[in-house]
């Protein structure tokens, strides 16, 4: 019997491997807009990140997340997905 391969990525934040069910995805949009993406499945160029905000915090620090998605973040973005997340 084959076995169902799961799919891994990396947290941002804290750099582990984890199954991509666990991790949030953060989107940068072709029209250049960072928006959460609960579904997995928007358009555009991702990053994935544990559901803490200690990763979140990590990701902004070291601009873990800036570098993942190739564009400048703002804090307005970040404080944004800060309460998405705390949800």
């Amino acid at each position: 019997m084959k076995t169902k391969k799961i799919p891994l990525r990396m947290c941002v934040g804290c750099q582990e491997m984890k199954s991509k069910k666990e991790l949030l995805r953060v989107v940068r949009t072709p029209e250049e807009e960072i928006v959460l993406d609960p579904t997995g499945k928007k358009a555009g160029r991702g990053a994935y990140m544990c559901q803490s905000e200690q990763c979140l915090t990590n990701a902004f620090k070291e601009k873990r997340l800036e570098k993942a998605l190739k564009h400048q973040i703002n804090e307005a973005v970040y404080n944004a997905l800060r309460a998405e997340i705390i949800k």
